[in-house]
């Protein structure tokens, strides 16, 4: 693991959650609906894929079932307890695991397919940095998508009543998401905002 250049004051917040989270979470339940979601966004086996923000690990462990033996994954997260938690669960050699932030991936320009971000975009800031991080590390063609399995009002909700820290981290419309995308050279492709998921996909088009 790596350590971030950048200290988040939510930090300790989330390491002071890193052994429950798991326990908050129907993971068979998780586990489907996230396969579900792969496939609606046509994750090829194969594919190198950053997830960010990745938490105790679920969702990389979802990826790693789905992408086959050549698929990676890099997985980052600002917390060490939540990386730790989620390092214990797999010694697969096709995940690597990095203290990072969402606005210093730790890869080359150009170098994965996809970046999925589940369950923590309202949680970065500089959303401008981050949006051109997301465009130095995909490939030309490669996709970015922002995912809730609920309505941006219940995620608001739940933030409201958190640890101070996180009680002012908002997910916004997803329209508004969808525009600083493009005014980062973009194309959406999909958004949707309703009461079981929020979702919005991106590509990075080639240079002209």
């Amino acid at each position: 693991m790596t350590n971030p250049l950048c200290p988040d004051p939510r930090q300790p917040f989330f390491d002071s959650i890193a052994d429950v989270w798991d326990d908050w979470h129907d993971l068979p339940a998780l586990n489907a609906r996230l396969a579900d979601f792969f496939e609606h966004v046509d994750v090829q086996p194969g594919e190198s894929v950053v997830d960010v923000g990745c938490g105790t690990g679920n969702l990389t462990l979802a990826l790693l079932a789905w992408l086959g033996p050549q698929g990676r994954v890099t997985a980052l997260d600002i917390s060490p307890a939540m990386l730790a938690r989620a390092a214990r669960k797999t010694t697969d050699a096709r995940v690597t695991w990095h203290e990072a932030p969402a606005d210093r991936i730790p890869l080359p320009n150009g170098t994965c397919d996809r970046i999925l971000c589940f369950s923590a975009w309202p949680h970065f800031d500089r959303l401008d940095h981050v949006v051109a991080e997301f465009r130095r590390v995909l490939c030309p063609g490669g996709q970015a998508h922002i995912l809730h399995l609920i309505s941006k009002e219940e995620v608001n909700r739940i933030h409201s009543e958190a640890h101070p820290t996180v009680r002012a981290d908002r997910l916004p419309p997803v329209d508004d998401v969808a525009d600083l995308f493009r005014a980062n050279g973009f194309t959406v492709i999909e958004t949707e905002d309703n009461a079981s998921r929020y979702l919005l996909s991106v590509r990075k088009e080639p240079e002209a």
